[in-house]
């Protein structure tokens, strides 16, 4: 993945995409070795809906995800 993943420059299915392919890290494109849940983000999907969806930019959803989900100290 080389381009941009800013909304403007992508479709949804191509969103769809670049999310599949961040996720695909643990090797099987699932979220059963990805600790998401555990770390208090709930379901990956829903997490990552806004972006799919067009709504907020993948690094909103990200700073999002660890201002409400990390504690400090």
């Amino acid at each position: 993945m080389g381009g941009s993943v800013l909304i403007a420059d992508t479709t949804r299915e191509e969103r769809i995409r670049i999310v599949a392919e961040g996720l695909s890290w643990c090797g099987d494109s699932s979220c059963e070795s990805c600790s998401g849940c555990s770390m208090g983000v709930g379901s990956i999907d829903a997490m990552y809906a806004p972006y799919i969806e067009g709504e907020m930019e993948l690094s909103e959803v990200n700073m999002h995800a660890a201002a409400t989900s990390y504690v400090h100290g």
